[in-house]
């Protein structure tokens, strides 16, 4: 069998040398990863390695101090938030925010109105369907100030799903989950890329979940690069272990899972 094919620029996220400096501190140093359509990636380090501040700078939200970010051929370094939403990076955040006045089908559509200029019908099927993806199309008239934690991580997915995206971020969402549902959160991130086929890109300190999903993991201490690799290498690296050590009493350490 021949080599496989190339994976095109268009169907690639690209970051080169991203670096961020808040004053004096640089919280960022130069980090490079490729991401391609399909592909699952972890980003994780210790707390403070600087992965937030990374997809901070990669949708817009942080200003870059230097380096490139390059979506389907496209450089967006410097774009606003929305206009990068809308050229296909979605991301989901830390802290989740919905609007709980609204239902949930209501949140989803918002968003797939805003990233897609879609009409309101429109939005409604997309916002079925990324419900439907998560598996919570039984939650879509439920108001969203009534879920709990776990309920809105997902109403939070969908609500990026229905943007479209070519590229998904999601930063912690395991954050503040249960064992039980962890184990809901693996198989549906699964899903997401065998039908959506976006390439996802995730931060979360739980390794049973980065362990069990990632095709590849890039790991960061202190802003820097310290190892890239299959999860099996990444598990075995010593900088990593060196780096993680502090975390084994809190649960985060490589061991878990």
């Amino acid at each position: 069998m021949g080599a496989p094919a190339p994976v095109s620029s268009e169907d690639r996220l690209e970051v080169r040398d991203l670096t961020k400096d808040f004053g004096g501190l640089r919280a960022v140093n130069e980090v490079s990863f490729t991401l391609g359509r399909g592909e699952i990636l972890g980003l994780i380090g210790p707390n403070g390695s600087g992965k937030t501040t990374t997809i901070n700078l990669i949708t817009g939200l942080l200003t870059i101090t230097s380096g490139s970010v390059r979506a389907a051929g496209r450089e967006m370094a410097g774009w606003p938030p929305h206009q990068i939403a809308r050229s296909g990076l979605a991301r989901t955040f830390q802290v989740v925010k919905l609007f709980k006045d609204f239902s949930v089908a209501e949140n989803v559509e918002v968003a797939a109105m805003s990233a897609r200029q879609l009409r309101r019908a429109e939005a409604r099927a997309a916002a079925e369907a990324a419900l439907d993806l998560v598996g919570i199309a039984h939650l879509a008239d439920l108001p969203a100030n009534i879920l709990p934690q776990g309920e809105e991580r997902r109403v939070e997915i969908a609500r990026a799903l229905a943007t479209g995206p070519s590229f998904l971020l999601l930063d912690e969402p395991g954050a503040g989950l249960n064992d039980a549902e962890i184990e809901v959160l693996l198989p549906t991130l699964h899903r997401i890329r065998e039908q959506h086929g976006c390439g996802i890109l995730i931060v979360d300190h739980d390794m049973r979940l980065i362990m069990g999903l990632c095709d590849r993991i890039h790991v960061l201490n202190y802003g820097r690069t310290i190892a890239e690799g299959r999860p099996d290498q990444i598990r075995r690296e010593p900088a990593v272990i060196e780096a993680y050590l502090g975390a084994e009493e809190d649960g985060h350490g490589l061991a878990a899972g």
